[in-house]
């Protein structure tokens, strides 16, 4: 397939000469859904409206401790909790999947995934969510995404413009220790020393940009994450109700 073998390329290209590619838009995508050509996307505009489906993009450091908070917010305040990496891990080891060892790779060696495979993956896991519901209306925290400005912008060209950023701010010393004492049980190929440092490095480079973005634009909260996460989950409540209002 047209995408599955420009996204081999541009991997071998990563390993060779570190160097980032743009890659195939029209090929089929996980999930078994066909992405819009960028001219069919421009005319139909994002597949969800904010007046019905608000976004809350999630970012912050690996350790920062994102998926704890947003577990309490799904649990407390209703919203749809998506993880970039957990559907990346999904369709790495579902079974017949042609971009599994793709998505492996990327990962283990701290790398960012091709846009157009992770943007699709999230926008058929919030159709779902929400045809569950049997609604077209949802909120949704989106968990360690975007890690870049180019997968920003076509989240919001072509799923759904976000209302507000989440930042969780912490230390890189705190965050590595983190990662290294859920290394000893989590089973996960990246929690090491050495792919831990490539991640901080990769959020470093490319995902504080995506930040510095949404907070010209007003759109940044930011929460320190150093302390426990009852504390953390205290000042992100107290936060959002400034943004969202007391009832969010």
């Amino acid at each position: 397939m047209k995408l599955l073998r420009h996204l081999q390329r541009h991997w071998k290209l990563h390993k060779l000469t570190l160097l980032r590619r743009s890659i195939g838009r029209t090929a089929p995508v996980p999930g078994g859904s066909q992405p819009n050509t960028p001219s069919a996307a421009q005319i139909a505009g994002p597949v969800f409206s904010p007046k019905d489906v608000t976004v809350v993009f999630v970012l912050g450091g690996p350790g920062a401790g994102k998926g704890t908070q947003c577990a309490k917010l799904v649990e407390q305040h209703g919203f749809t909790h998506l993880s970039a990496g957990d559907l990346l891990r999904a369709e790495q080891d579902r079974p017949g999947s042609q971009f599994g060892d793709l998505i492996r790779d990327y990962i283990k060696n701290g790398l960012i995934v091709p846009m157009e495979v992770t943007v699709k993956l999230l926008e058929n896991a919030m159709t779902d969510a929400l045809a569950k519901k049997g609604t077209r209306e949802g909120r949704f925290l989106i968990d360690g995404f975007p890690r870049k400005l180019d997968q920003a912008y076509k989240f919001e060209d072509t799923v759904c413009p976000a209302k507000l950023v989440l930042f969780f701010d912490c230390p890189e010393k705190v965050m590595e220790e983190r990662l290294l004492e859920r290394g000893k049980t989590s089973g996960r190929a990246d929690d090491n020393a050495e792919s831990i440092r490539k991640r901080f490095r990769t959020f470093i480079e490319t995902s504080m940009p995506v930040v510095d973005y949404y907070e010209k634009q007003g759109k940044v909260v930011k929460v320190e994450a150093v302390t426990t996460a009852d504390k953390v989950f205290a000042e992100t409540q107290k936060r959002l109700r400034e943004r969202l209002g007391a009832d969010f």
